[in-house]
């Protein structure tokens, strides 16, 4: 099963109307000319408004294993005259479609709870080491860990700890946490130098 044509249990849920954008776009500092990958991007919500942020001086790698979402991304896109983004069908917890050390950027928004769930969180995370340059950025937009609505239960929720546990042994070292509403916030991680 390579792509899914039905829906995923949590497609189309977007917390991208949950958080406070200027926040978000602040603490991920989109300055230089950037590669940024936003993985299981969905319909891209998060995709469209960093590629119109960053315009010519950047590109954004939307991936999901979704295709209606991808499908409506591209459409989006297009009819808002976005050429920055590369909207791709994939699977990314088996394979990302890019070259090795090709990020600045990756952006999980609420989606690292879901893998972990899946028990495709260990995969998918080494595959965003591969692409990122070795002093790339992770970027994980997670539910705070509390009752919802709105977000997934809390028994699947992570706190900022439980993340800095899940990313130290894959060379990540915590930079910044960032509330971004009243139920989400977001952790930037930074690739450990090699000494």
């Amino acid at each position: 099963l390579s792509t899914m044509t039905h829906k995923p249990v949590s497609a189309g849920k977007s917390s991208f109307d949950l958080i406070d954008f200027t926040t978000f776009v602040n603490a991920l500092d989109l300055s230089d000319p950037i590669v940024l990958l936003d993985v299981a991007s969905g319909v891209g919500n998060y995709a469209i408004e960093i590629a119109r942020q960053i315009r010519e001086s950047g590109t954004v790698h939307a991936l999901d294993l979704w295709e209606a979402g991808i499908d409506k991304l591209r459409l989006r896109a297009g009819s808002m005259g976005l050429d920055n983004i590369e909207a791709t069908v994939c699977d990314v917890s088996r394979k990302i479609p890019l070259n090795d050390h090709s990020v600045d950027i990756c952006l999980m928004a609420t989606v690292l709870h879901d893998l972990v769930e899946d028990g495709t969180d260990r995969k998918t995370l080494e595959e965003i080491v591969r692409v990122l340059k070795p002093a790339g950025r992770l970027a994980v937009v997670e539910f705070k860990k509390m009752p919802g609505p709105p977000g997934p239960p809390e028994k699947v929720r992570m706190s900022p700890e439980e993340l800095n546990r899940l990313l130290v042994p894959f060379g990540f070292e915590s930079r910044d946490t960032v509330e971004l509403g009243r139920s989400t916030y977001l952790s930037l991680f930074q690739r450990r130098q090699e000494q």
